[in-house]
């Protein structure tokens, strides 16, 4: 194959070329207008779209088809069936029906449903999105869908996402109707996710049972050196990470993903994959996609790539940006601010509409970025804080005080200037880059940094989505009856009304100070430190009444996500720390009893030294005391674990217990051993440690 990438690029995917190419006019047409417009395709026209969609998968290798969707496990799942169909003479023939492309029936009962679903009531269906293009893999077409009961709630995380496009759309293009934009049809939120995430050797990997069996070292004491010379960051690419990052651009563009940059990251062994943004139901898909290739192509190099928010206690863990904004489909950014934002009306009504929504439903977007993993990594000093504000900028912040107090605010154009005479002076962005910040403005669009890197994109942008479309309804409803002659004025005060009454919000500062905590705290603004205290607020009233208005989730779903959230939480922590016992008892106490009684029978010998012995003897009083310690909190761990698990008929319940009873053992066990590791010979230690894994690729 050519390597000249506009050669192969989504050679792949059956997209719109491809269909252009392959179906009748008044098909692509419709199938078009099914894409870029959201309106239903005409039924009569799927077994012909499937016919196509069969001839070229075939040539592309393809011979079976899977209908595949994002259930709320966290991961995608996929069903394979061939295309093969017995004929009279006992040969085949290879067939696909518009039926088969449309609906598949995978068991609703064995995913997570949060009592949406039973055993009993087992029938589930798949549906195809039209608007995510179909794409070729391993020898199988995968066919994006939507997963949904038999009653019709939402068992994964797209339809979400769907629904609330639609109405984010809907009530935006309300707002530019009231602007006289009279062409627009249709508004897409857009997203680009910054991937973040780390590449081990498999060798390492394989003797850690902690990153085997929950993707996170449960132990590991910090080595001599972290990151903290700052060398890593955007550093030159050793070979083995060059060869694997350039396998992985082949990889992701042949399947149409727009991968365009790469670099390392801050912690040691910590890398970042960014793409070019697109509509928000497309990324999501194409990101869920990039993470598993991402862990394939490095098995093919020999490593290992960890997705976990916090692989490593003492380094950097890994996020995923969530670049945030809203397109038309005539081409407008409504978060660009353009060359005078302060006369930009339209601008401001978006842009306050997005404050007020993120002030009212802050625990919605903290909720959004909740789990075990993301846990270890908010408010630490690589990733935002676990209160959210939004960050402004000096110039928007100027406008925004200004059109409150009535005043004038003057955009100014600024040059940089290096002072090197053979360097060129360019333009200086109008705002600074503010990395403490969980939301913040970055020139057209918001970034939204407290994403963990494991996470489906979808839950946060369904949530963002839906809180936006929530105050374009609210502004909408207040203006679109005032009188035209009065439209200007009456905006204002509305506009003005936002700012004063949800400012506090705004926080153009530092986001790790402890300042900002006792700051935040004063302001009213919520701090929800796990995912224990802030997913239960889902279920509020207001946030019910906010999701089930757009018919984005009805109480039931809401419901239903919250249990299947704290599960998910209990049963990770219950995996770590049944995996902390077991690493315990069968490696690590074992091995430093061993190494205590050399050191006993050292001091014993006739021949010892009496300062050797007198330093053996102070050692072995350490390492004792310390396995000592280490084999009473395992045996306290087993107890608590045990407790919180008997908890099991509410969910709720054993989430806490795990959060406030099993976490504060686990620490305490993990103390005590990495405390054993710093004195104990490297030879002797029975997994490889920090400076074995994150310095050796």
């Amino acid at each position: 194959m050519s390597k000249k990438v506009s050669d192969y690029f989504a050679c792949d995917v059956f997209n719109d070329e491809v269909m252009k190419a392959r179906l009748p006019k008044p098909v692509y047409k419709a199938m078009t207008k099914t894409r870029k417009m959201g309106t239903p395709l005409d039924p009569t026209y799927a077994d012909v779209v499937a016919n196509a969609i069969k001839d070229w998968a075939i040539e592309h290798g393809a011979t079976h088809y899977t209908h595949w969707f994002q259930p709320m496990t966290g991961s995608t799942a996929e069903k394979h069936d061939s295309f093969i169909s017995p004929t009279d003479n006992d040969m085949i023939i290879m067939n696909f029906s518009g039926k088969e492309l449309v609906k598949g029936e995978p068991d609703a009962s064995s995913f997570p449903s949060g009592g949406l679903r039973q055993t009993c009531s087992a029938r589930g269906y798949t549906a195809w999105d039209p608007t995510s293009y179909c794409f070729v893999k391993e020898g199988s077409l995968y066919i994006p869908t939507v997963f949904v009961s038999y009653t019709g709630e939402a068992l994964d995380k797209k339809t979400p996402l769907l629904r609330s496009m639609d109405a984010l759309s809907q009530q935006a293009i309300r707002i530019l109707r009231l602007f006289g934009n009279t062409t627009t049809t249709k508004v897409t939120s857009t997203v680009g996710p910054e991937q973040e995430y780390f590449l081990i050797d498999k060798k390492m990997y394989d003797k850690r049972e902690d990153l085997i069996m929950t993707g996170r070292t449960l132990f590991g004491a910090m080595p001599p050196k972290g990151q903290e010379l700052e060398d890593q960051y955007f550093a030159n690419l050793k070979p083995r990470i060059a060869a694997f990052m350039s396998d992985l651009d082949e990889t992701l563009w042949k399947l149409g993903i727009f991968a365009t940059t790469k670099h390392n990251e801050v912690a040691p062994a910590q890398h970042e994959m960014a793409p070019v943004f697109s509509t928000t139901n497309i990324s999501t898909d194409q990101n869920e996609l990039a993470m598993e290739v991402m862990e394939k192509v490095a098995l093919k190099h020999g490593l290992v790539c960890l997705l976990h928010e916090k692989p490593f206690a003492g380094v950097n863990g890994s996020g995923k940006h969530n670049n945030w904004s809203m397109g038309t489909n005539d081409g407008q950014n409504l978060l660009d601010p353009g060359s005078t934002p302060m006369e930009n009306m339209q601008f401001l009504t978006f842009l306050c509409a997005v404050i007020k929504g993120i002030d009212e439903y802050t625990d919605l977007l903290r909720i959004s970025a909740s789990s075990a993993g993301n846990d270890h990594r908010l408010g630490a000093n690589e990733a935002p804080p676990a209160i959210i504000s939004i960050f402004m900028g000096e110039e928007l912040q100027g406008v925004l005080d200004a059109l409150e107090s009535g005043t004038s605010y003057k955009s100014e154009s600024k040059v940089f200037e290096i002072g090197v005479d053979a360097l060129p002076d360019f333009p200086k962005d109008s705002t600074d880059r503010n990395r403490t910040s969980p939301f913040a403005f970055t020139g057209n669009r918001f970034e939204f940094r407290m994403v963990g890197s494991s996470d489906n994109i979808g839950c946060p942008n369904y949530l963002l989505n839906s809180i936006v479309a929530e105050e374009l309804s609210e502004i909408a409803d207040q203006m679109e009856s005032v009188p035209a002659e009065q439209f200007d004025d009456e905006l204002k005060k509305l506009l003005v009304s936002i700012i004063k009454n949800h400012k506090r919000v705004i926080f153009n500062g530092n986001g790790y100070s402890q300042e900002w905590v006792e700051e935040a705290e004063k302001r009213g603004l919520p701090n929800y430190r796990s995912t224990v205290d802030c997913v239960p607020h889902m279920s509020d009233e207001k946030n019910i009444a906010l999701l089930s208005k757009f018919g984005v989730l009805s109480k039931a779903e809401v419901d239903a996500r919250v249990e299947i959230l704290l599960d998910n939480y209990a049963k990770t922590i219950n995996i770590e720390a049944l995996t902390m016992i077991d690493m315990a008892k069968k490696k690590y106490i074992p091995t430093c009893v061993s190494y205590t009684k050399e050191l006993c029978d050292s001091i014993a010998a006739k021949n010892s030294l009496e300062i050797c012995a007198c330093v053996e003897k102070d050692l072995a009083e350490k390492v004792s005391s310390l396995t000592k310690q280490s084999y009473e909190a395992t045996a306290k761990l087993e107890e608590v674990t045990a407790a919180a698990a008997a908890k099991k008929d509410c969910v709720p319940e054993v989430a806490k217990a795990y959060r406030y009873e099993v976490i504060p053992v686990m620490d305490e066990l993990r103390a005590a051993v990495d405390a054993l590791e710093v004195i104990t010979p490297s030879e002797k230690w029975p997994v490889p440690a920090y400076s074995d894994i994150i310095f050796n690729v």
